[in-house]
């Protein structure tokens, strides 16, 4: 077995099926070999059976036994052997005497004298019958028949008929040199069929070992085992093939699910990978709902030259992302935060700079107490009224970018927004305001210019979270009204926007919350968000622009 091991899968082909079809081919000759000896012997023992029958039967044969007539029926046995192409005819009388034999020297002496005569079955109970026998003559077929009386009353005497057995052996010789030839045909036979198929065997495979694909096969599992991604793939009739159990857990299915040779409908009902699997495009980022649970999904057809073969899926919970998510938005806001302020800040210390090297140290020191109260008044607001650091920065951020576009951003005094739920994702307020936020500063800056003002104000009475945003830009036509917070669709009418609306839009929907726009005074608008505190179930609208299978 080691030695199997070692060798190459197609030396192991080679020997395997040569060795399959000398083994099949040997047993089928042994059994054709044994079966042809018992047929040639009873067809001989038949024919001997036949020819002795015949010959008793014959008048004369029984007229001359009846007279006990030797020197008649020795001559004619001689002649019947001769024509019957038999070893032997011997005839004998009533008591097993020999009438008739080809040695002479045996006449007038007992039949029972040779070994394994048994002449008695034709004289006694008067049947025919065939026996294998070794004799005066050596070993031979013999058919051995009962010669009836004139009147047919009684066994007058016996015919025995032998054919040489040598004959049988040349026959049997000659077949088995046939035999011996087809053997060896079917093992050069067989030995290049192996080649041939281990070839394509080995094409098919990519010309791996056997232990090579196992130690593919192992390090694939691990590999599946050890991300912690769910993955699902799925054959061309859209049966689970490969999955991993971060796939389980992560669908929320019982631990022991076997998902393997089930259909994926049967799990996740109205799949998108039997999309996938039709049209063969894939699927990057999707964002889906199952199971009350969001994920972000990737499929790929698996194709076979330009054949699709399957699909496999990579999904996680869209919350896992969202840690990351979160964290990269404290980051950016911070970045943004500070960048703001170093160039605030740098323009005043240049203006600082500028008003003590002329002396006009009065007016440095009313600039230095003017920012200075400006900033304290709006961090202290910040404090009392948004506790949120992430919240409190993206605000201080936006209040900064706006002083750097010579705009306003005022919050307004009575604002509060301490009560903020802890399951709201902060990454996602925060994408919403400072979207609102920013498309209100570019269209005052557009239509007011600088000294331009944008208000904003808050409160977490009641059940929702409430955010006015408003500004004084030039407003929205009641036709663009309806279609804001459509993807692509922009009131600016330039190429690359329309999706900040959309984006707020999409997250308030996430959320269950809602957005309003009203129109204000002669023109700007005003941007109204109500975010539920309470966690709600998503509304059936959502549910079906947004639920999919992975």
């Amino acid at each position: 077995m080691k030695l199997l091991n070692r060798l190459k899968l197609k030396s192991r082909m080679i020997l395997i099926l040569g060795l399959m079809a000398l083994v099949q081919t040997g047993f089928i000759g042994l059994f054709a070999v044994h079966y042809l000896h018992q047929s040639l012997d009873e067809q001989i023992g038949q024919r001997a059976l036949h020819v002795a029958k015949t010959i008793a039967a014959l008048p004369t044969i029984v007229e001359a036994v009846e007279r006990r007539d030797s020197a008649y029926l020795q001559p004619v046995s001689l002649r019947l052997a001769e024509k019957t192409q038999a070893r032997f005819v011997v005839i004998g009388d009533s008591e097993a005497i020999r009438l008739a034999h080809p040695n002479p020297e045996k006449l007038g002496l007992s039949m029972a004298d040779d070994e394994g005569d048994d002449s008695a079955e034709a004289l006694v109970h008067g049947k025919g019958y065939i026996s294998k026998a070794l004799g005066s003559l050596g070993w031979s077929m013999r058919g051995k028949a009962p010669v009836f009386s004139t009147d047919g009353t009684r066994v007058v005497g016996v015919i025995s008929v032998g054919y040489d057995l040598d004959r049988v052996a040349d026959i049997i010789h000659r077949y088995r040199l046939t035999l011996i030839a087809v053997i060896s045909f079917s093992f050069v036979l067989s030995a290049m069929i192996a080649v041939w198929f281990a070839n394509h065997f080995k094409r098919a495979i990519f010309g791996l070992e056997p232990e090579q694909i196992a130690r593919l096969f192992d390090e694939q599992k691990a590999t599946l085992e050890s991300v912690r991604e769910g993955i699902i793939a799925v054959n061309a009739d859209g049966c689970i093939t490969t999955f991993n159990r971060a796939a389980v857990d992560t669908l929320g299915l019982p631990e022991n699910t076997q998902l393997n040779g089930r259909k994926i409908t049967d799990v996740i009902p109205d799949s998108a990978m039997l999309e996938v699997l039709q049209s063969g495009e894939p699927h990057y980022d999707q964002e889906l709902w199952f199971n009350d649970h969001v994920f972000i999904a990737n499929r790929l057809p698996l194709k076979q030259g330009d054949q699709i073969t399957g699909v496999v899926s990579s999904f996680r919970r869209k919350d896992e992302l969202d840690l990351v998510s979160k964290k990269l938005t404290r980051i950016q806001q911070y970045a943004d935060t500070l960048r703001s302020q170093a160039h605030e800040y740098s323009n005043k210390l240049h203006t600082i700079a500028g008003l003590i090297q002329i002396g006009a140290n009065e007016e440095a020191l009313a600039l230095i107490g003017q920012e200075t109260r400006s900033h304290q008044k709006l961090i202290r607001l910040l404090l009392d009224a948004v506790p949120d650091p992430i919240l409190a920065g993206c605000l201080l951020g936006k209040y900064n970018r706006a002083r750097e576009l010579g705009l306003r951003l005022k919050i307004d005094p009575e604002s509060r927004m301490t009560e903020l739920p802890d399951h709201l994702p902060r990454e996602q307020l925060v994408s919403i305001l400072g979207n609102l936020i920013d498309n209100a500063l570019e269209a005052t800056l557009k239509h007011k210019g600088v000294n331009g003002e944008v208000t904003l104000s808050m409160t977490d009475l009641g059940n929702d979270l409430i955010f006015e945003v408003e500004d004084q830009g030039p407003g929205i036509c009641e036709s663009d009204q309806q279609r804001i917070f459509e993807k692509g669709v922009s009131s600016k009418g330039k190429e690359g926007h329309g999706i900040g609306l959309h984006l707020v839009k999409s997250l308030l929907n996430n959320l269950g919350g809602t957005i309003t726009l009203e129109p204000v005074a002669e023109t700007g608008s005003r941007f109204i968000v109500y975010i539920p505190k309470q966690r709600e179930q998503r509304s059936a609208e959502f549910h079906s622009e947004q639920d999919a299978g992975l």
